[in-house]
């Protein structure tokens, strides 16, 4: 047999072949074929039919897409279902999305039981979370996107999650996907090994995350951890925004560590040198120095020398004159000058004087005697008399209106 004798026969048997699959094509059939061209609202299909199938850009995916070319591209394998077929009109309308729905299920529900991770890329941001094709219309709520709340999710179409099918309904052809359950099972991993690995007194490097009423929650390798408001700072500190920013990269002592309940205890203050450590040098006895008044009490007021360094100073010691109470001269929050009487760093205890800062007041003179007079024998002038002031009077100046009635 020749060459071309063969060639012939295999021409003939492929013609067959192809008559054959003419003949059987129907709808509802699944085929196979290459996208060979692509337009705005449709994609060409080759399947080796007399003409080329089309896929309508609503049959492509489970959900909405603004041009073919998001779904396929030119040179591609897929498969296809026919939808409808008129050889007069030559048009054979095919759909992918059938295909690929009945394909996915099988897969979602594998993922469902095993609850693992798989990664699907965002096609759309909608009202209330996003959309994935995942063969079905997978719908992400807002919720279960990100551990944090997120206000504006318009950045978030193409991009890749990792999620876990939260719920699956084939018969109202429901699926829910969430990544936060993700990063919520890895953030509880990491968790624990970090937790596992820090020990208390330890001082880290730490990053401000969220800022409350009660403290500042700070990120120590991935971790929150609490510093409380009367641990930010050794002077009082009313909200830990005053003082702190989220961002703020802070040193942070570990001082409790429960595994347990997942908390971890953090100090700002007590990272550093605390301010009994320095006042040593800083403060000396005679020094005298500008001081606030923190409290007043009964016996006393509390100054501040310098954050987390108070003094007292006694009643006795406040002021020249007698006072009942401190707070006769004296109220929170006022600044004074005060001496050091006293100092001793180990005991963190101060003794401190505001008086001895101020001049003691002159004295008032002291009221003279009255002059007596000359002394005066009664016996030789009997008719002299001594007032109660000591003054001598004749009896002719005291009675003298009396003892004219008998002359």
């Amino acid at each position: 047999m020749s060459e071309e004798t063969r060639n012939q026969e295999s021409a003939e048997m492929q013609s067959q072949e192809q008559l054959d699959q003419i003949v059987s094509l129907k709808k509802g059939d699944t085929v196979k074929g290459t996208i060979v061209k692509l337009e705005d609202n449709q994609a060409y299909v080759s399947i080796g039919y007399k003409y080329d199938g089309v896929i309508p850009v609503r049959e492509l995916s489970s959900v909405q897409l603004d041009n073919a070319s998001d779904a396929v591209q030119v040179g591609q394998e897929v498969e296809c279902k026919v939808v409808s077929i008129n050889d007069d009109k030559e048009s054979l309308v095919l759909s992918k999305r059938a295909i690929d729905s009945e394909n996915a299920w099988d897969e979602l529900e594998k993922h469902f039981e095993a609850q693992d991770v798989f990664e699907v890329t965002v096609a759309d941001v909608v009202k209330g979370g996003l959309v994935a094709d995942v063969g079905a219309r997978g719908f992400i709520p807002a919720s279960m996107v990100e551990r944090h709340f997120v206000e504006d999710f318009s950045d978030y179409k193409g991009r890749t999650l990792r999620v876990k099918v939260k719920e699956l309904d084939r018969e109202n052809n429901k699926v829910i996907l969430s990544q936060k359950d993700v990063l919520e099972e890895e953030f509880e991993a990491n968790k624990q090994k970090v937790m596992a690995e820090l020990k208390e007194g330890q001082v880290l490097e730490g990053t401000v995350q969220r800022l409350t009423q009660f403290g500042a929650f700070v990120d120590v390798g991935g971790v929150d951890g609490l510093v409380h408001v009367s641990e930010i700072a050794w002077n009082h500190v009313d909200k830990p925004s005053d003082v702190l920013s989220e961002g703020d990269q802070v040193r942070v002592k570990v001082l409790k560590v429960d595994p347990e309940k997942g908390k971890i205890s953090l100090s700002i203050k007590a990272a550093g040198p605390g301010p009994w450590e320095t006042a040593g040098e800083q403060f000396h006895t005679g020094d005298i120095v500008t001081g606030v008044v923190k409290r007043l009490v009964s016996f006393g007021a509390f100054v501040e020398l310098a954050p987390g360094v108070e003094g007292l100073v006694h009643i006795s010691q406040i002021s020249h004159k007698h006072i009942g109470t401190p707070q006769e001269v004296l109220k929170e929050g006022q600044e004074v000058q005060v001496k050091v009487l006293d100092i001793n760093p180990s005991e963190q205890r101060v003794s401190l004087s505001i008086k001895e800062t101020e001049e003691a007041p002159a004295q008032a003179p002291r009221a003279e005697k009255p002059s007596k007079g000359p002394k005066i024998d009664l016996k030789d002038n009997p008719n002299v008399s001594l007032n109660n002031q000591g003054m001598s009077v004749t009896l002719g100046e005291r009675f003298g209106d009396k003892l004219s009635k008998f002359k």
